[in-house]
């Protein structure tokens, strides 16, 4: 059997519209065959990566954010509720993404669709691009032939998802920029400004007070540490960056996270909003409960959470009800168990998940809100103390000049 490659083809449909995509075939012959029996009049054909067309991928950047997949669901279903077909909404989508990554699996996606596969098994072929709640839910669409509702909901629960993630990001930046400040302020100083002084007391002589002694030692600690210290730091941002996500980690650190004063409220609001949103997106559109909260327990970004969710699974797999084992885990606030235990009786699950998701996130934007007003005068107290004392300890000796001279 010949080797198969992939050739990228440009094709008029039988309107006369442009459109191209990717697929495999032994050689170009066969390929011009094969798109000639599906209607398409063959414009040009060349086979992916050959001499100087080859792509370079880079080691870094490059990737799908939410924000991506949102705005692309979004315009997906749009298309499709609007009459347009498949094939040609991913064609549109493909030229039109601005992420480079997303608009070539895209292609890839559609390709897949022109032999016959499904929308949802061509996107669980690209697990890193497309996650499994929306893989899952396209399934769900097409067995139900309401793809473009479907579609809609995810772009809604994405975009929700991302609008959670915005606040979150507005409410920190301002902290963290004046930290990095501080840091900065405090290793220039130490570096530069300190060992001007020390050549100026020991002309002085007399003894240094207290504090400017310290001062003194940690900068010339700092001299022999600077470039070991910023070493190690950079290593461990790297080393944490590539262990953070594992589970033998998370284990230790989400709950620890929990248990933050202040912050740990808001990262379980956080957590909560985020399963009731999902779980109430796959519920409603048809996925089966085991199945949903299957996907959902590897959602929630923190490991208490889903630990709870595999618990509550295995008990809805040995025919127990939802609300019930979910009130056996604290992490779970008992008006969340009510909530869902009044929607089972109603038939109302996914309303009740809706509805529980809007108000943790209302409670997460008022969280947020309280703590940057109460952050930003704590940060500049901090920054002014931290230089203000500086400051001072270097100025101290100065002071005692005049007795010196007497």
């Amino acid at each position: 059997m010949a080797a198969t490659k992939t050739y990228e083809y440009s094709v008029r449909d039988r309107s006369g519209k442009l459109a191209s995509g990717k697929l495999d075939a032994p050689n170009e012959t066969v390929l011009v065959t094969k798109l000639k029996a599906m209607g398409y009049a063959p414009v040009s054909v060349r086979e992916t990566g050959a001499g100087m067309n080859k792509e370079i991928t880079l080691p870094w950047g490059g990737g799908v954010k939410l924000k991506d997949l949102a705005i692309m669901s979004r315009q997906f279903a749009t298309m499709i509720n609007s009459g347009l077909s498949l094939l040609r909404a991913l064609s549109i989508l493909a030229e039109q993404t601005a992420n480079k990554t997303l608009a070539k699996t895209l292609g890839e996606v559609r390709s897949d669709v022109e032999t016959g596969t499904s929308l949802s098994a061509s996107l669980a072929k690209h697990p890193k691009v497309f996650p499994p709640l929306m893989i899952n839910m396209c399934r769900a669409g097409e067995v139900g032939g309401f793809l473009d509702a479907v579609l809609l909901q995810v772009a809604e629960n994405y975009e929700a998802e991302v609008k959670l993630r915005g606040k979150i990001k507005s409410a920190m930046t301002y902290p963290v920029v004046v930290f990095v400040i501080a840091i900065l302020a405090v290793v220039g100083m130490l570096l530069f400004i300190v060992p001007i002084f020390v050549t100026m007391f020991a002309d002085m002589g007399g003894e240094l007070p207290a504090p400017t002694k310290v001062l003194v030692w940690l900068s010339g600690a700092l001299k022999v540490t600077a470039i070991p210290l910023a070493v190690g730091i950079a290593a461990g941002v790297t080393v944490w960056g590539r262990v953070k996500h594992q589970e033998r980690v998370r284990t230790v650190v989400d709950p620890l996270m929990l248990k933050m004063p202040i912050f740990g409220g808001l990262v379980q609001k956080i957590a909560i909003s985020r399963f009731a949103r999902n779980l109430g997106t796959m519920i409603k559109s048809g996925v089966p409960i085991l199945q949903a909260l299957d996907i959902v327990a590897d959602t929630t970004g923190n490991m208490v959470l889903t630990k709870a969710v595999r618990d509550v699974q295995n008990s809805v797999r040995q025919g127990e009800s939802l609300a019930g084992p979910l009130g056996n885990h604290p992490v779970f606030p008992s008006m969340v168990v009510q909530m869902l235990a009044v929607g089972e009786d109603t038939g109302a699950m996914d309303t009740m998940l809706y509805k529980i998701s809007e108000f943790y996130d209302q409670e997460v934007e008022a969280t947020t809100e309280a703590l940057t007003s109460l952050i930003e005068p704590l940060m500049i107290a901090f920054l002014g103390a931290i230089v203000g004392g500086m400051i001072v300890a270097l100025y101290m000796p100065i002071f005692g000049v005049f007795e010196l001279i007497e």
